[in-house]
């Protein structure tokens, strides 16, 4: 989609791009994220796409018009490069498997093609491709938001719920321990929202291990209480899908939970609306310049999603590069961290481990679309392997500092490392090429006593406060 590959991740002829192509800079940035699996080729591109278009001799390769997003695709980066990128980062692929105008067999003959090791027609395609060995790909997509209007192949809970059944059935003839992602609603105000759900579960359950859940917020209309209040909406989504997997899991008998892969999330609203080039490859498309409130949102979201990760196992910010993205950069020259980027490099760096579920007492304040919003939310992880507690904490409050009061329970003899913030900053102030205000200072940070600490925190900030026991 737009420039998230093409003058995205991959640009040959850049200074920075190594052999494959691959943006280095890109690359750098990425490795900072800490990013443990990408997903592709998702979102709507994929209910169009033919993966074989994107294998083999790259000159050969056709171009294509690409419907979902009005663009010229050339398919010189294909699942080939996908894999090779990936390796290169050091991430895990999430693969996504067309079920608009494709179905179970190509949905099949993309994973014999993946994970085969040789010996047939399409793993020893891979192979004369160059790429020997197979590439073992466990997590797959079954779609994306087959239930959109949008979506190219678009489809009732009823037809969705019988190709997904058939494809997942097939796909696990070859291995039964894949993991798959059934499609659930394209977000929380679908007019099929619940219906969706359990009209597909109750048709694949057996079959699958997650389904989809999608959520983007705006503030077009400039309210920034309303917008910092969008993650109780997203809270609520969360409870909704749960409620209705344990729902159907009694329905069905099953001893196993279905999990949630909340695989598309992340502000988006700057570009609505944007012209651009149609039928040109890589336009520039949904090019969100990311402001600093925008960064206290993806914070809040990042809250919302650990203190629910036993449920939630996935969750993909979408997208990666110049696409609504962390990261942003400009053909033939430099690349950038957007204001989001912080929030999810240090969620991703510190938020490993166990979730601990707080009891978070705080003012409150309404909004226009939600009552009793937190004046400050946080969580905290322990991470057992390195000792090591992180409490992440976002302020709403907009004028004045907030005491937060800690009380460490269980980590009474834990001692302070540092204090990560992001603050200070207008509401409206974004990164550049040229110019990066936005990024986190370093802190000095008070060892707690008897396990209790207080701090004052900004208003609007994003704090990540780090202790570590006496142990390791």
């Amino acid at each position: 989609m737009g420039r998230a590959v093409y003058g995205g991740i991959y640009e040959p002829g850049h200074p920075k791009a190594d052999q494959n192509g691959f943006r280095t800079d890109v690359i750098d940035l990425t490795r900072e994220l800490g990013i443990s699996t990408v997903r592709y080729p998702g979102g709507n591109f994929v209910s169009g796409y033919n993966w074989r278009d994107g294998v083999g001799d790259r000159a050969k390769r056709p171009a294509r018009l690409e419907l979902a997003w009005a663009s010229l695709e050339s398919n010189e980066f294909g699942t080939d490069e996908f894999m090779a990128w990936c390796k290169a980062v050091g991430t895990e692929p999430m693969m996504a498997v067309n079920l608009g105008t494709a179905g179970p067999a190509q949905a099949a003959e993309l994973l014999e093609y993946c994970n085969h090791p040789g010996g047939t027609f399409l793993s020893d395609m891979r192979r004369e491709n160059g790429s020997p060995a197979p590439y073992n790909v466990k997590l797959w997509c079954l779609g994306n938001e087959m239930d959109g209007s949008w979506q190219i192949g678009g489809k009732t809970p009823y037809e969705y719920g019988r190709v997904a059944n058939e494809t997942a059935k097939l796909m696990k003839m070859y291995d039964p321990s894949l993991e798959l992602v059934l499609c659930g609603s394209s977000n929380s105000h679908m007019a099929t929202f619940g219906e969706w759900e359990s009209t597909v579960l109750e048709m694949a359950y057996d079959k699958v291990e997650y389904i989809s859940m999608h959520q983007y917020f705006g503030c077009a209309d400039g309210d920034s209480a309303n917008f910092l209040a969008k993650s109780v909406e997203l809270e609520e989504y969360i409870k909704a899908v749960i409620g209705i997997c344990d729902y159907m899991q009694v329905r069905k008998r099953n001893k196993r939970q279905i999990h949630l892969s909340l695989d598309e999330w992340n502000a988006w609203y700057h570009s609505h609306g944007a012209e651009f080039d149609k039928w040109t490859k890589a336009p520039r498309i949904l090019e969100d310049i990311y402001t600093f409130e925008d960064a206290l949102l993806v914070g809040l979201m990042l809250i919302t999603m650990l203190r629910h990760c036993d449920r939630l196992k996935i969750a993909c910010l979408a997208q990666l590069v110049n696409v609504i993205a962390p990261i942003m950069c400009e053909p033939g020259g430099v690349a950038w961290a957007q204001t989001i980027f912080y929030p999810f490099e240090h969620a991703s760096k510190y938020g490993r481990g166990k979730a601990l579920l707080p009891v978070i007492e705080s003012d409150k304040h309404d909004t226009k679309d939600v009552t009793d919003v937190n004046d400050v939310d946080a969580i905290s992880v322990y991470n057992e392997e390195k000792d090591e507690l992180t409490v992440f904490a976002v302020s709403r409050e907009r004028e004045k500092d907030t005491l937060l009061d800690i009380r460490l329970g269980g980590f009474e003899n834990f001692k302070a490392l540092e204090h990560l913030r992001l603050a200070g900053y207008d509401k409206k102030q974004v990164n550049s090429a040229t110019h990066g205000p936005v990024a986190p200072e370093k802190l000095s940070l008070k060892d707690p006593e008897g396990g209790c600490l207080e701090l004052n925190l900004a208003p609007l900030s994003w704090n990540v406060l780090r202790f570590k026991g006496e142990g390791k």
